[in-house]
């Protein structure tokens, strides 16, 4: 008796155990795949609408100027900005407006990337140049104050991540003035190493790059580069002011128009109209 009465216990136990265990692991299993899937799919949803809001504007415009065209003389609004030649007109622009933008973008991302091979062997070439110095007859606090604007350079963005190339197709950065600070500054202490080794005499290395002219000429091409990318970015960025003026100004961008346009259909065709019915289901994002 007292054997089938443990072995009873124990087997309850056991599947007490091992069902709750079970149904524990199972609930938290699945609460876990749905929040990470949630998150994901969130995550995913708001970078495809940033990178496709304005082209799908732009594609939502030709399908409404499309149905305009079918519609023939009755479609013929008063407001001249609802003119099919005037819509037509829109559309060019529009397209030829955000043509502008993946093309300076493109060459705003070429011109970091320049900027990025040109930086990338400053520090380990500036401890060269130190090397080089400590083997002259420069004093010691010579030495120092060039060692001084090494630790500086190599210390330069030290806790945030060092630019890499990029993808020529990436989204340019809605601003770069912290990036831009941090190149300024390297170059400001890279200019400052050169002045001490140009102060110099005896500093004179046969190594090609560590003369005093390749030193000078890399912080031409250093400077010329960091420039080209400010340069870049200023049009990248009134490009998208200009798009953005375009699509999204009150009364007069494209939005405006279309939902005007939407009105007008409704207007003369009813709203239970198949008419209306083909173009109120065309999306038109808002400002991005």
């Amino acid at each position: 008796m007292t054997t089938t009465s443990d072995l009873t216990s124990a087997n309850s136990a056991k599947k007490t155990i091992s069902v709750s265990d079970l149904t524990s692991a199972n609930s938290a299993k699945k609460t876990i795949s749905v929040s990470d899937l949630t998150s994901a799919n969130t995550t995913t949803n708001k970078k495809s609408v940033s990178e496709s809001g304005h082209a799908k504007n732009v594609a939502n415009l030709q399908s409404l100027i499309a149905f305009v065209t079918a519609y023939g003389a009755s479609y013929n609004p008063s407001k001249n900005a609802l003119k099919l030649p005037q819509l037509t007109a829109l559309a060019t622009a529009s397209q030829a407006s955000l043509g502008d933008v993946v093309t300076k973008n493109t060459a705003f991302n070429n011109k970091t990337n320049e900027r990025a091979e040109a930086f990338s062997n400053l520090k380990p070439l500036a401890t060269r140049v130190v090397n080089a110095l400590q083997i002259t007859d420069a004093t010691a606090k010579k030495v120092e104050d060039a060692k001084g604007f090494n630790q500086k350079l190599q210390g330069s963005n030290k806790s945030k991540k060092i630019e890499t190339l990029t993808d020529p197709n990436a989204e340019a950065p809605k601003t770069i003035s912290t990036s831009q600070q941090s190149f300024d500054q390297q170059i400001q202490h890279w200019a400052g190493l050169i002045s001490v080794v140009q102060s110099e005499t005896s500093y004179a290395p046969n190594e090609t790059d560590l003369k005093v002219a390749a030193l000078t000429a890399k912080q031409t091409d250093l400077t010329a580069k960091n420039n080209a990318v400010a340069t870049a970015y200023t049009a990248i960025s009134n490009s998208r002011i200009a798009r953005n003026t375009l699509f999204y100004k009150e009364e007069t961008g494209l939005l405006d128009v279309v939902a005007d346009v939407k009105k007008y259909i409704k207007s003369i065709y009813g709203a239970t109209s198949p008419q209306f019915a083909q173009v109120k289901g065309l999306k038109f994002s808002n400002k991005i």
